[in-house]
């Protein structure tokens, strides 16, 4: 569910060699200086590349478009492939709207430490030690580290999560969510841009006239 993702995030080439195993600080120390580095973006705008494999159908997929996000809370997706759609989380509703069909779900977002903990993070709301417990793990994303993170609460929607970073940057460039069919969603980013000042409007969605508007309530 592109929502789970959601959430969240993202690559750009690589240049930089990888350090060997022996100079890789501890995990903790990692998802430290991680958090750390990620505090420090306001907001940020990239193109995306999503990918599904596997789960109980062994169902395969690629999608392609835009994300911003603005912390704390607000993120957008704009798919061009394979279908036009866009996932809107204005802090308070996560909302899917497919401008062909003129369809909307809206979902409730519930408040503070309530909110889904993949939600949390890659909106700037969480906090990586805080809400998982982490581990090194081979990154899914050629020329980055990776994090496996196995949420401390159980989640209903994924089993656990790998973030990809640049090793001396520590910019996130990927997600990877494992959820509890056995299915991988991995979304790559490019062409980063980060603390750009994005304008709340971006945000703000009113379903158009003659839409088939559905509210599911909260996500749990």
């Amino acid at each position: 569910m592109p929502t789970r993702l959601v959430l969240a995030a993202l690559i750009a080439t690589v240049t930089t060699s990888l350090p060997t195993a022996q100079t890789r600080p501890a995990p903790d120390a990692l998802a430290r200086s991680l958090q750390q580095e990620y505090n420090r973006v306001r907001d940020l705008r990239a193109s995306f590349v999503q990918t599904a494999r596997g789960g109980v159908l062994s169902v395969r997929s690629r999608g392609e478009g835009t994300v911003v996000v603005k912390k704390p809370g607000r993120m957008r997706w704009d798919y061009s492939k394979p279908e036009k759609q866009s996932i809107i989380s204005d802090g308070t509703r996560l909302i899917r709207y497919y401008p062909d069909t003129k369809e909307v779900d809206i979902v409730d977002i519930p408040p503070g430490d309530q909110a889904p903990t993949a939600m949390l993070f890659l909106a700037g709301k969480g906090d990586v030690l805080r809400d998982f417990r982490v581990s090194n793990v081979d990154s899914p994303i050629t020329g980055t580290l990776a994090l496996r993170l196995d949420p401390r609460r159980p989640d209903p929607d994924y089993e656990h999560l790998i973030v990809a970073f640049h090793p001396t940057t520590l910019q996130i460039r990927g997600l990877l969510t494992h959820d509890r069919q056995g299915g991988d969603t991995t979304t790559e980013l490019s062409g980063i841009q980060e603390n750009t000042g994005v304008n709340d409007k971006t945000f703000a969605f009113t379903p158009p006239r003659g839409a088939d508007v559905r509210h599911a309530g909260n996500p749990r």
